[in-house]
C-alpha cells in the first residue's frame, strides 16, 4: 500500500490529522491559503484529491462523508482497483470507510478509531457477518480467483459453512461456521488447484524461485525456464514470494524480466551468504564457485531468501545459459531476506514550490528512503520528505554529492538525488552518466537502476513569468568558467549572437566574478538593437521573487546576483502592453502571418 495523505481543510483539525499519521504514517496536506503548518500544501482540493486517488494513495479526509464522495466521484470506476478512501469526523467521533473496504479501508477505519477514540463505521457486510473480508487476505495470502469471491461471500452470508483444507489462522479465527462435508470450500496450499464458486484458492507465500544466467541471456528463456520449473512441479506461480539470485545479478535484465512477469520482487544475495548454504545443496559445484565465489546460485539463492526452515522442492534444472531451483519455506514469506537493486532518482524539483513540482517527481521521493542534494534544495521538499534520510551536501561538492548517492542505491537503497529545476540542465544528471563511464565507483554501484525525471528549469519558469520570450528558437550558456573555458564561453557567447538566438544565460555573476556578463552585453549589441529586452528573473518560484525586463543597453551587472536568470531577447523579440498594463516578453515564430489570421506586420508593429 502507498503512503496514506490525510487531507485538513481547517487549520482546527490540524491536531487530529496529526494523530492519525502518527498512527498510520503518510502526510498531513492542508488546504491552502487556509491551512499553514501541514507537511505540504494545495490549492486546488478536487484536483489534489483525484491525482492521489488515480495514484492509488490512501486517502483519509477530515471531512463530511459527502464532501468527499462528491469531490472524487467523477474518478470512481473499479472497486477491484480503489485504494483506500476514508472520512474522518473534525471531533473525531466517526472514521467512516467510503471506499476501498476490501483493499485495507475497514482496517485502516478500525486503526484510526481505537487510535482517536472514535466509532470505525464499517458497512461491509462480510467484515460485519464473517469477521474477515474473503477477497482481501493479509500479507502473505494471495487469493488465486477473486472473481469467485462475491458468490461464496454471498452463500456464506446466507447461512451456509465452509469446509477448510489446509491451514490458516486467519481463516481459522473468522465467524465462518466450518464442515467436514460442506459444500463451499477454502482451500489454502502452494500447489495449483483450480477454483470455482463453490471454492476460493488461497496460495500463502512459501515458495522462492532461485535463479541463476549468463551474461545477456534472452528473458524469454529464463521466464520460460521458470515457467516450466513451476508446471513441473504442480507448484502456483501465486505463492512465490520472491526470486532469488546473488547479487552481480543485480543488472541483469533477464532476471528482473521473470520478477516482473510473475509480479514478485528480485532478492539478491551476496556470494558469502549463498556460499553458506553449500551444506543444503543438491547440487554444488566447483566450477559456479571458481567463477562466483559460492557453490550454487540458483538452489543457494532460493534457500536463502526462504528460510533456516526451508527445503528444496526442486533442485536444480538448466536451460541452455539459465539455471533455477524451487524452495519452500514451512511458512509465508512477509519480511524479504536480502536486498533489491537499488534505485537512482535523479530528480529535478524546479523552483521547490508544490505546484511546480510534477507528479512523479513526488511519486519518486515518496519512494525513496534516502535524499541527498544540497541542504537548500533539501529543505524545500521538507513538507513530503518527513521519514526519509537526508544526506546534505554543501555547494562546491557536486562529484561527492552524485558519488555518495550511487554508493548508497548500491547497497540496495532507493536514493533521490535532489536537484533544482531540471535534473539535466546544469545539473547533477550530466556527473551520474560521467561517473558511470569513467568507473571509481564499486561494483554494487555500477548496477543501479537509474531514473531521471524533468522538473521546471529557471528558463521556463523566467520565460512563463515574462510572457513567451522563447517562443522561436533560443540557447542556454552558462557564464561560469569554473569547468568551462572562458575562451570557450566567448565563442559560445559570439555564435549564438550571430546566429540571433533568444539566450538564458545561466550562472551571470558571482561574487569573484563580474566581467563575463558585461562582455557577453558588449558582444551582443554588436548583433542586436539597444532595446531587445532582457528578462531579469530571481527567486523564482519562491520568497521574494522578482521579474524585471530592461533594454539591453541599460542592462547593470550590478543588478544581477548568483540567484538571478537573464534571458536576452532576439533582435525579433517585442514587448507588449495589456489590458492591465502590464508588460510582457515576446518573440513571434510567425504563426500571426499566416494567411487567413487577419493580422498584418503592419498591425503587430502599431501594437508595439
Amino acid at each position: 500500500m502507498k503512503s496514506p495523505v490525510i487531507i485538513v481543510l481547517s487549520p482546527a483539525d490540524l491536531p487530529l490529522a496529526r494523530q492519525i499519521a502518527d498512527v498510520i504514517g503518510g502526510t498531513v496536506e492542508g488546504h491552502l491559503p487556509r491551512v499553514g503548518g501541514a507537511d505540504a500544501g494545495f490549492s486546488d482540493i478536487r484536483a489534489r484529491t483525484g491525482e492521489l486517488f488515480r495514484s492509488g494513495h490512501p486517502i483519509i479526509g477530515i471531512m463530511a462523508a459527502g464532501a468527499l464522495v462528491r469531490l472524487l466521484a467523477g474518478d470512481i470506476a473499479d472497486k477491484h482497483s480503489e485504494p483506500p478512501v476514508l472520512a474522518v469526523a473534525s471531533d473525531g467521533s466517526s472514521v467512516v470507510p467510503l471506499l476501498g473496504g476490501h483493499h485495507g479501508a475497514n482496517d485502516l477505519a478500525r486503526k484510526i478509531a481505537a487510535a482517536i477514540g472514535g466509532h470505525a463505521a464499517v458497512t461491509t457486510a462480510g467484515d460485519l457477518r464473517l469477521g474477515i473480508a474473503l477477497d482481501n487476505p493479509p500479507v502473505g495470502l494471495k487469493l488465486a480467483n477473486p472473481e469467485d469471491a462475491k458468490p461464496v461471500m454471498a452463500s456464506l452470508l446466507s447461512g451456509a459453512v465452509a469446509r477448510l483444507e489446509g491451514e490458516s489462522d486467519w481463516l481459522s479465527a473468522s465467524k465462518i461456521g466450518f464442515s467436514d462435508t460442506a459444500e463451499i470450500v477454502l482451500s489454502v496450499s502452494d500447489k495449483q488447484i483450480a477454483g470455482s464458486s463453490h471454492r476460493l484458492v488461497y496460495h500463502p507465500a512459501t515458495l522462492v524461485l532461485g535463479m541463476g544466467c549468463e551474461r545477456g541471456v534472452a528473458s524469454d528463456e529464463a521466464i520460460v525456464l521458470a515457467e516450466t520449473l513451476l508446471n513441473d512441479s504442480g507448484c502456483s506461480a501465486h505463492s512465490l514470494a520472491c526470486i532469488a539470485s546473488i547479487d552481480i545479478k543485480a543488472d541483469e535484465a533477464a532476471l528482473h524480466a521473470v520478477a516482473s512477469h510473475f509480479g514478485v520482487p528480485l532478492r539478491l544475495f551476496d556470494a558469502a551468504t549463498l556460499e553458506a548454504e553449500t551444506p543444503r545443496l543438491a547440487n554444488p559445484s566447483e566450477i559456479v564457485f571458481a567463477e562466483v565465489g559460492c557453490h550454487g546460485v540458483a538452489e543457494g539463492a532460493a534457500l536463502a531468501a526462504a528460510g533456516s526452515g526451508a527445503e528444496l522442492v526442486v533442485a536444480k534444472v538448466k536451460s541452455r545459459r539459465a539455471t533455477a531451483a524451487l524452495a519452500r519455506s514451512p511458512h509465508a514469506i512477509t519480511n524479504l531476506p536480502g536486498r533489491g537493486r537499488g534505485r537512482l532518482f535523479v530528480i529535478g524539483i524546479g523552483p521547490g514550490k508544490e505546484g511546480w513540482r510534477s507528479p512523479e517527481v513526488s511519486r519518486m521521493i515518496g519512494a525513496s528512503s534516502d535524499l541527498v542534494g544540497y541542504s537548500l534544495y533539501l529543505d524545500l521538499i521538507a513538507g513530503i520528505s518527513q521519514g526519509k534520510t537526508r544526506h546534505d551536501f554543501d555547494l562546491g561538492r557536486e562529484e561527492d554529492r552524485v558519488r555518495h548517492a550511487m554508493e548508497l542505491a548500491g547497497k540496495g537503497k532507493d536514493v533521490a538525488l535532489v536537484c533544482s529545476g531540471d535534473a539535466g540542465i546544469y545539473a547533477m544528471a550530466t556527473l551520474v552518466f560521467e561517473l558511470l563511464e569513467s568507473g571509481g565507483l564499486s561494483d554494487a554501484a555500477q548496477r543501479i537502476a537509474i531514473e531521471v525525471s524533468p522538473g521546471i528549469s529557471a528558463l521556463q519558469a523566467a520565460a512563463a513569468r515574462a510572457g513567451a520570450p522563447l517562443g522561436h528558437d533560443f540557447c542556454t550558456i552558462s557564464l561560469s568558467d569554473l569547468l568551462t573555458p572562458w575562451p570557450d564561453i566567448q565563442r559560445r557567447v559570439k555564435a549564438a549572437a550571430e546566429g540571433d538566438f533568444v539566450i538564458a544565460f545561466y550562472n551571470p555573476v558571482s561574487r569573484r566574478r563580474r566581467t563575463q556578463l558585461a562582455h557577453a552585453k558588449e558582444v551582443l549589441l554588436a548583433h542586436r538593437p539597444d532595446d531587445t529586452p532582457v528578462i531579469l528573473a530571481t527567486n523564482l518560484g519562491r520568497e521574494g521573487e522578482q521579474v524585471r525586463v530592461v533594454p539591453l543597453a541599460e542592462l547593470q551587472v550590478d543588478d544581477v546576483d548568483m540567484l538571478t536568470v537573464v534571458l536576452v531577447g532576439s533582435s525579433q523579440t517585442r514587448t507588449v502592453q495589456s489590458g492591465d498594463g502590464r508588460t510582457w516578453v515576446y518573440t513571434p515564430r510567425g504563426y500571426a502571418a499566416k494567411e487567413g489570421t487577419g493580422i498584418t506586420t503592419d498591425s503587430r508593429e502599431a501594437a508595439q
